[in-house]
């Protein structure tokens, strides 16, 4: 391996590696307020590549009428539990028409633009919105009503609604697999690089996106109440923060991340219905990295994890996934010898 070579799989790890920061960012995100374990985070990104595939087709995806019927069983659900302790049914039907309200609209639109072949970047919008829609719903369907279970019982959940998005995602769009077009196809000199355009999208959209979580985080009233949140649950629920709604905002972001991952993600390789999991794995392994804590940690984890893969699959590119998972060993070891016991907040 000469210098050239070693600065092109660089490139194109630290490519990944942007990526896989998102994920790695979103997981922690929505481990840190919530102590969900999200294991279906590549499924977002599937579902965001996938369903731009079916736009660019002159069709409609599927995922259009998934949202719909997961709108649905969501506001249904509201319907009961508001009635329940209201006991009033308008209550109960107002409360059922807010979860089904944006959702529906987002429906409407899309299906309207599905055949009319837009340009890419409306269709590339549709499709944020509409994956971005699935994170609040999917809280309030699996997750909110266990919000008080244990970590244990949160990671089972994940589990299963793992298997039922992949389910869904070939119910919805089939085990054909696609690759979209590049938003920017152009190619620069860079001394002994070829650098793609998609590939300069993929750093500037990585980096903007960290930047304004940070803002969000740092500046913003919504953003230090999920901050309160993630520090101490009980004491943000004395504060006057609901914990539902600082759930259901932090899916949202994490299916936001998702979607634009799948976006940034979708011209580079050929994504099928399943695939958001292996992909989904390297972003938990970036965020394991990190502790699942810290977001510093996460964004070096998922770089180092892009360039292994890459450096792996030219040394060994039957074993390249074996040494990405690989290094999830030594830094279980080393944070079980560091990290001292804690007990779980209640």
């Amino acid at each position: 391996m000469d210098l050239s070579i070693a600065s092109i799989l660089t490139l194109d790890g630290l490519t990944n590696g942007a990526i896989y920061a998102l994920l790695g960012m979103g997981i922690v995100l929505v481990f840190t307020v919530t102590r969900v374990i999200f294991i279906p985070q590549g499924e977002f990104v599937a579902y965001g590549a996938l369903t731009l595939a079916i736009f660019q087709t002159g069709k409609t995806p599927g995922t259009v009428w998934l949202l719909l019927i997961l709108a649905g069983v969501a506001a249904l659900m509201d319907l009961v539990t508001t009635w329940r302790h209201s006991g009033s049914a308008a209550s109960g039907l107002k409360a059922a028409l807010r979860t089904f309200a944006a959702p529906a609209i987002i429906c409407a639109v899309s299906a309207w633009a599905g055949p009319r072949n837009l340009p890419i970047g409306v269709q590339a919008l549709l499709t944020v919105f509409i994956v971005t829609a699935f994170g609040p719903l999917v809280y309030r369907v699996a997750y909110q009503s266990l919000a008080g279970a244990s970590s244990l019982v949160l990671l089972i959940v994940s589990v299963g609604v793992h298997f039922a998005m992949t389910g869904l995602g070939l119910l919805f769009f089939g085990a054909e697999g696609f690759r979209n077009p590049p938003f920017w196809d152009e190619r620069m000199a860079l001394g002994p690089l070829n650098v793609s355009g998609q590939a300069l999208i993929i750093f500037g959209m990585s980096g903007a996106l960290i930047v304004l979580l940070w803002l969000f985080f740092e500046r913003s009233l919504y953003g230090k109440a999920l901050r309160a949140t993630a520090v101490n649950r009980l004491g943000a629920r004395l504060m006057g923060i609901s914990t539902q709604a600082a759930g259901q905002l932090t899916f949202a972001m994490a299916a936001l991340i998702g979607a634009l991952s799948g976006l940034l993600i979708g011209p580079t390789t050929t994504v099928f219905y399943d695939s958001g999991f292996l992909i989904g794995l390297k972003g938990f392994v970036a965020g394991v990295i990190g502790g699942l804590a810290s977001y510093p940690g996460a964004l070096l984890g998922a770089l180092a994890v892009g360039v292994i893969e890459a450096f792996g699959s030219f040394w060994a590119s039957s074993f390249k996934e074996v040494i990405v998972f690989t290094i999830i060993l030594p830094v279980l070891l080393w944070r079980s010898l560091t990290s001292g016991h804690s007990d779980e907040e209640h």
